[in-house]
């Protein structure tokens, strides 16, 4: 019992000792240089466990004494009470406690209990696996390593102690950077047992600020963003107001697709409810990860404090320019950055935020169409709705980049689409001339693209000194071989690519490129792939610091060289050689029958059936100078960090264009004609891209035209029989708009599009149980958004506007809110109705309003005078001039297989209705 005051006390020190004396957090992760540079003895984190290795804890639970282990296992915990831990036990990772059942559940491994913990095990290489599939679920996952091998801690002074370990790793979602999760080059892998990888890794930090508000309504807000993808270095912001049903951060949320949210503890119960129907739609392991923040470190005065150190003090800012560009932000978006700095440091990635002047504003209305979350949905651009993935999508058919980074790329570009003719017909030019051309440059590019690995998120994890030397070769020499390929294809791309755009990309990536063939040149190749970095460097002659410290190496390695011939004496063996086993380097193989004599103070790290290894002293010191040196000449690569991620994405533009180009090779596209004048979307025999191609060769999709003219007919009012083609015609008419100012061919024969500054849908029915919603009430909602922000050179689509509610009260609804965009907002509009009345607004309007519906075919089966029989429908999905007398729900019924009974029934109750309402008309 007297022991245990002590116990807390000594751990109450060290938790001192290991956090900062400022008031913001200090990195919970270890920084690589640190790791090698801080002696053992000083290390403040563990080393009190080794101290009270002797105590009679007992456990609560099993009444047994804790072991030096489970004592160094229990301090880490109480720092990372929300993490994961994996800690390194000699050859394997161990989990303890709730982690090892949480472990067992996920990773599908033995899990069982161990003195006073449940424990379960993974070996160390396959580490980046298990670390990946913990991560991918939604946890927070920490990387506990020892500090020592075992041959240096046998012949360390403290030989008998615990082994000294650290946090040297912390990876979420977002965050999933660094050694531990890297694949060796040469490993054999099962694709299959890892985490599909996703194209963005968005962390995303929202911020609310009540007080900035221009008309203050119950439930409006300000609020600011930044979204930071480390793993690539991007980072995006805004700053925009809200009303209480939060549309624009939910337009927002879904452009970005984060996997993991940084939020306040006190956020309001709109956003809340918005986040929780977000993430309520998501897939088990594609659910998006929340981490929440005191309030407190979302205040302005505690975000000003914050961001002023850290661009003062942590960045090389002597104008003071960085920290301008900051606080020239709006308040919401400099609190959010501050929240994204304090939990970036956490993970050492806080020098992806060093440069402000990189960062991009997310919404820009003048540069690209407005697209909100609602669109995006019910036109299924990024995602279908059905079970929420890829195929389905427009992305799904225009994507057919060859590398990741082409990939993020062209998912930015189908967000969004441009409003300046200009880039428009540039990126139309360089897809025309990919089709067109004959020259064997654009084969060239693109047999080099096929094999090309993610060099963007290497390109970043080599910034973040995170990298292992196989990923640092690798990304080298590929990017050194594409300067190589692109200089030789220099005469060529000069004479025979004509589009500026792809010209320009082309003749920019070599000299962009050109630092990197210097490093190439310097590398041991045989060395960066077998992970050996005291011969990492083979030649340093431009390079004469890191040749000075190569130089320092070699003769601490010439020293532990020279050692060999007076160790072959004393084993006997003159032709004995150093050896390296499980990353022990210096060990030397001993027949076991010649242990005796071995000197007494060398240590035996291992044994076989006739062989021992063993480890001398001597070098220990030497081995971890030659750690301190290589420390010091690695990663000099990041300083042209920004030069080669700017060749990265003129390489990922030039992979989005010929992406476009393969769509336009589909057959029966067309290039549309962009114009910056004239309000007007003119399509001929158009299809719908995703139908299209979904139907294949086998069904052939029935082909509609459209033309819409501000100066002509605007507004097209669509009726006809339940499952006719109505909301597919519209959508496609939005889809191919989107495809034209994205800068794709379309699907059509002949297609004008005028510059449309955004497309505004409301369509399907469904509640919002999360948001608190109606199926009414979502409709409306909706609606009034699209009244607030639509204008003239809009495209707003309402689809079947008025069925949640009863007949009057839908008619009148959707006769006045289209009214108000014919007369009004005088955008172009496509409006699907079931109600005749709606029809009417054509004789008010006759030059800016026509009636449409789908053409169909009444098949009427042989029946007797008195029997009332559902009438057969043919659809002929063509669109047609005039109004449909009637929907033909029971023909729905009729294919859905309802009871022939209820069928005959309601054909009756129709027939008889249908007569009321026309004696009513007559009268």
């Amino acid at each position: 019992k007297c022991a245990r005051p002590c116990i807390c006390v000594k751990t109450l020190n060290k938790l001192r000792e290991f956090c900062s004396d400022s008031k913001h957090p200090c990195n919970r992760v270890q920084d690589t240089g640190s790791q090698v540079s801080e002696k053992v003895s000083s290390c403040k984190s563990f080393e009190g466990s080794q101290n009270i290795s002797n105590t009679n804890l007992l456990s609560k639970k099993t009444k047994s004494i804790y072991t030096p282990l489970e004592l160094q296992f229990i301090e880490m915990k109480e720092q990372y009470k929300d993490a994961i831990l994996c800690v390194e036990c000699g050859y394997k990772y161990r989990f303890f406690g709730k982690d090892a059942e949480i472990a067992a559940k996920e990773l599908n491994i033995y899990c069982h209990q161990d003195h006073n913990f449940m424990t379960a095990s993974i070996p160390t290489h396959r580490l980046f696996v298990h670390v990946r599939r913990l991560v991918a679920k939604g946890y927070k996952v920490g990387v506990v390593k020892q500090m020592e091998t075992a041959a240096l801690k046998a012949a360390g002074e403290n030989k008998s102690s615990l082994f000294t370990r650290k946090l040297t790793a912390l990876y979420t979602k977002s965050t999933l950077i660094g050694e531990d999760i890297l694949f060796d080059l040469d490993d054999p892998v099962d694709v299959e047992e890892l985490t599909a990888d996703v194209s963005d890794n968005y962390l995303l930090c929202i911020c609310e600020n009540k007080e900035s508000l221009r008309d203050k309504k119950k439930g409006d807000v300000v609020i600011g963003i930044v979204a930071v993808q480390p793993t690539t270095g991007e980072v995006v912001f805004d700053s925009f107001q809200d009303s209480s049903s939060r549309l624009e951060l939910e337009s927002r949320v879904l452009r970005l697709q984060p996997v993991e949210l940084l939020l306040p503890s006190d956020l309001s119960t709109q956003s809340e409810r918005l986040i929780s129907s977000i993430t309520s739609v998501s897939l088990r392991d594609d659910r998006i990860r929340i981490e929440r923040m005191e309030g407190i470190h979302f205040e302005y005065s505690h975000a000003f404090q914050l961001i002023t150190d850290f661009y003062t003090r942590g960045v090389l800012d002597t104008t003071g320019s960085q920290l301008s560009i900051i606080l020239n932000l709006d308040k919401p978006v400099i609190c959010s950055l501050a929240a994204v700095i304090m939990y970036l440091k956490e993970f050492n990635l806080e020098k992806i935020l060093y440069n402000p002047s990189n960062f991009k504003q997310l919404s820009s209305e003048a540069e690209y169409m407005t697209i909100n979350g609602t669109t995006l949905k019910n036109l299924e651009i990024l995602q279908n709705q059905t079970d929420m993935k890829t195929k389905g999508s427009l992305l799904w058919v225009l994507d057919h980049t060859k590398t990741s980074f082409g990939r993020r790329k062209l998912k930015k570009w189908v967000t969004q689409p441009l409003m300046k003719s200009s880039e428009i017909n540039a990126r139309l030019d360089a897809v025309s001339e990919i089709l067109l051309s004959e020259s064997s440059v654009f084969d060239h590019i693109q047999n080099h693209l096929c094999k090309m690995p993610d060099i963007e998120r290497g390109l970043c994890s080599i910034y973040h000194k995170k990298c292992s030397t196989q990923e640092f070769f690798l990304i080298v020499s590929t990017l050194s071989c594409l300067e190589t390929e692109l200089q030789a294809l220099f005469p060529a791309i000069r004479s025979q690519v004509k589009a500026p755009l792809l010209q320009m990309a082309l003749l920019e990536i070599p000299e962009l490129l050109s630092p990197v063939k210097h490093y190439l040149k310097i590398l041991n190749e045989e060395a960066a792939k077998a992970g050996d970095k005291t011969q990492l460097f083979k030649d340093l002659t431009e390079f004469p610091t890191i040749r000075k410290q190569k130089d320092d190496i070699q003769k601490v390695i010439s020293k532990i060289q020279f050692h060999l011939q007076e160790i072959r004496q004393i084993i006997k063996n003159p032709s004995a050689e150093y050896v390296t086993v499980s990353g022990q380097e210096f060990l030397i193989e001993v027949k076991n029958s010649l242990l005796s004599s071995v000197p007494s103070n060398w240590v035996k790290v291992g044994r076989y059936v006739k062989m021992s290894l063993i480890f001398v002293p001597a070098h220990r010191q030497n081995y971890n100078i030659i750690l301190l040196l290589l420390l010091k000449c690695r990663y000099h690569f990041s300083e042209y960090y920004h030069s080669v991620l700017k060749a990265i994405s003129h390489l990922a533009t030039v992979d989005c264009i010929f992406s476009l180009a393969k769509v336009a090779k589909q057959g029966a596209y067309c290039r549309p004609v962009v114009q910056d004048k004239g309000k007007r979307i003119i399509i001929k025999k158009g299809r719908h891209p995703v139908i299209d191609v979904l139907l294949g060769e086998q069904d052939q999709y029935v082909p509609n035209s459209t033309n819409l003219s501000s100066d002509k007919e605007r507004v097209m009012i669509i009726t006809g029989p339940n499952m006719g083609g109505k909301s597919s015609y519209i959508k496609q008419v939005a889809l191919i708009t989107i495809m034209a100012q994205i800068g794709s061919y379309v699907p059509a024969e002949e297609s004008i599009v005028g510059i449309v500054d955004g497309i505004f849908t409301r369509m399907g029915a469904a509640d919002n149980i999360y948001k608190g919603r109606s199926t009414f009430m979502e409709e409306l909602t909706d609606t009034a958004e699209i009244i607030r922000k639509a204008t003239s050179s809009s495209l707003v689509i309402l689809d079947e506007l008025g069925r949640g509610t009863s007949t009057h009260d839908g008619i009148a609804i959707a006769y006045a809110t289209l009214e108000h965009f014919i007369r009004d907002v005088e955008s172009l509009t496509l409006f699907v109705t079931h109600y005749p009345s709606v029809c009417d607004l054509e004789k008010i309007y006759p030059e800016q309003v026509g009636n449409y519906h789908m053409a169909f075919l009444v098949n009427e089966e042989e029946r007797s005078e008195d029997e009332e029989n559902p009438e057969f429908i043919t659809f002929l999905y063509q669109i047609t001039r005039g109004v449909a007398a009637r929907s033909y729900g029971l023909n729905v019924a009729k294919l859905a297989d309802v009871p022939e009974e209820i069928l005959k029934k309601a054909a009756h109750k129709s027939k008889e209705l249908e007569g009321l309402i026309n004696m009513k008309r007559s009268e």
